[in-house]
């Protein structure tokens, strides 16, 4: 049985459409470059990439078509991680679809002179409903291929694809994986309810989650993407729900009081999230299914906002304990509790890196919110923003390179993006109604190992 016939029967006994599979690696260097480019520089230079449209081998139009697509889909993912520069393709000395794939075949100096430090070819084959694709990056001026992989799937999966390559690529320069196959939650008025919707990191492919006809608010991904809390009124008053992304059965906590503001434990079904049913606002550590396992806070006043370090062993939060909203960083094993933020009068919305150094959060400026960023070790504050509106909700990619949030700076609140230094702040995207309170994903490859 070859490949594809392989490949159809598997679709057929699933019956579902066939999930991008890496079906083999071709010859690549031993190591990933990693001194390509320094993550940790505000002031990074962007490499210029050339990305001609990708060579259709039998030249058929569908073929032609997905080159085109396929091409574009590649420029668009990473000029969007602020890493790269893209060659404009008229200034290119080579038809690609004339063009060798191979180290080679390739004459480098018809790229480097067009100043293409980087470059990247594929190969496409469309047989009936199978998707062939073979994508390399080439450094031009090491004459040398840095990476090569061969994808198996249809042209549905044509974004997948390319995402997935994305990955390799920014991984054979950073050492990262990037964001690629990560995913953003967030909530939408589109309907004219408060709802939760997701959508891919680029803004793309916006499906709505919940339905519940009422304010649906505050989402949180679990850590290996396949659940996420949020709160919701649709039974008359704050109670947490818990929601499977694979159809498996949720719950929802529906004590007394409020049940809102979940942060989940790293590589643990559990979650922390506000409380009252004592009659006090404070912390508690809650099962993947909502059984309370531990009170995490003691203090009168309002205890709200947890949100982890990456090993699971230390919580930040927000509370009053002062007499206004400041962050402040506990020991989930000893229960000590330290503050964090001593400049402004209310710090709010704290997120916690994937890297584990900085805690990003919100924070009141001359009449407005603005994001800041803080080191754990009290280094800071770094303010991010300066808009004279509103700019909340702070949350990391899972790479910790950029920062998604909400801003009224055009008036109605909509997710923009920024690098983690605060730099190419953007909207993802423009839709119906409101949104606000995002929450970034980990990647979601994850969930296909």
């Amino acid at each position: 049985m070859d490949i594809i016939e392989f490949l159809q029967v598997r679709r057929r006994f699933f019956a579902l459409s066939l999930v991008v599979a890496l079906v083999a690696s071709m010859a690549s260097t031993a190591n990933a470059q990693y001194d390509y480019i320094d993550i940790t520089n505000p002031y990074l230079r962007k490499i210029p990439v050339a990305i001609p449209y990708f060579k259709a081998i039998t030249g058929s139009e569908d073929e032609l078509d997905i080159s085109r697509k396929g091409a574009d889909i590649l420029v668009d993912a990473l000029l969007f991680t602020g890493y790269f520069s893209m060659v404009d393709r008229e200034a290119y000395l080579v038809d690609p679809q004339q063009a060798p794939l191979t180290v080679q075949g390739i004459n480098f100096k018809n790229w480097s002179v067009v100043g293409a430090e980087l470059l990247v070819t594929s190969g496409v084959v469309l047989s009936g409903d199978v998707l062939t694709m073979e994508l390399r990056l080439f450094d031009t001026v090491q004459q040398s291929m840095l990476v090569g992989k061969k994808y198996v799937g249809t042209a549905q999966d044509l974004r997948k694809i390319i995402h997935r390559f994305a990955s390799e690529v920014v991984f054979q320069l950073t050492g990262n994986r990037g964001i690629f196959e990560s995913r953003i939650a967030f909530v939408s008025t589109g309907t004219g309810n408060k709802e939760i919707y997701v959508c891919d990191f680029d803004g793309n492919g916006i499906e709505r989650l919940t339905s519940h006809g009422s304010i649906t608010v505050f989402p949180a991904w679990s850590y290996d993407g396949r659940w996420i809390a949020y709160t919701s009124y649709a039974k008359g008053k704050p109670d947490l729900y818990i929601k499977s992304l694979d159809d498996k059965p949720g719950s929802v906590v529906d004590r007394k009081g409020l049940n809102c503001f979940a942060s989940w434990v790293p590589g643990k079904f559990e979650l922390a999230a506000t409380l009252s049913f004592s009659g006090d606002q404070e912390i508690y550590l809650l099962s993947g299914k909502g059984k309370i396992l531990k009170q995490l806070t003691y203090n009168e006043g309002i205890d709200v906002s947890p949100t982890f370090s990456p090993d699971g062993k230390q919580m930040a939060f927000v509370s009053r304990r002062a007499g206004t909203p400041q962050i402040y960083i506990q020991s989930i094993e000893t229960g000590d509790v330290r503050r964090l933020t001593f400049v402004g009068n209310y710090n709010t919305q704290p997120a916690w890196s994937p890297k584990g150094d900085k805690i990003a959060y919100s924070s009141m400026n001359n009449g407005g919110l603005d994001i800041f960023l803080m080191g754990i070790n009290g280094e800071g504050p770094v303010q991010l923003t300066f808009d004279p509106r509103d700019d909340e909700s702070p949350a990391w990619s899972p790479d910790g390179s950029m920062i998604v949030f909400s801003s009224t700076r055009e008036g109605p609140s909509r997710i923009y993006v920024m690098n983690a230094f605060g730099t190419d702040q953007r909207r993802l995207f423009t839709a119906p109604g409101e949104q606000s309170s995002p929450d970034w994903s980990p990647s979601v490859v994850d969930r296909q190992n």
